[in-house]
């Protein structure tokens, strides 16, 4: 589930969630979901970039995303009910043609700093 956000270089996709039940997992269906909010990001909202949060604990997670082009774009302190960090990874897409919207920041947010547009 995704949507489109933000505004100026900041207009985005966001994965707002991807969740494949245990049984079909390893079939490669979270990379043709991330495909098809990528393909929709760019095709149909000709955005800059793509982004998501994962627990900064959930490395299988990570991994997978890394594997699919995203890179650690900032760590939000206590994004999780307010206990555990969150990872804001970003793709960009081919409007960045610069890929500044995946420049990493150095310091860490809270999650009051994020820009929700």
């Amino acid at each position: 589930m995704g949507k489109a956000e933000g505004r100026g270089e900041s207009w985005h996709g966001h994965v707002t969630a991807v969740t494949v039940a245990p049984e079909y997992r390893r079939q490669q269906l979270a990379k043709k979901l991330m495909n098809l909010l990528e393909e929709v990001t760019e095709k149909t909202y000709n955005a800059y970039f793509v982004d998501l949060f994962v627990r900064a604990s959930n490395a299988p997670a990570i991994q997978m995303y890394q594997k699919l082009g995203y890179v650690i774009y900032r760590r939000v302190l206590r994004y999780y009910s307010g206990e555990e960090d969150g990872l804001d990874m970003r793709k960009a897409m081919p409007r960045d043609k610069d890929k500044k919207s995946i420049i990493p920041l150095k310091d860490p947010v809270t999650p009051e700093e994020l820009e929700y547009d």
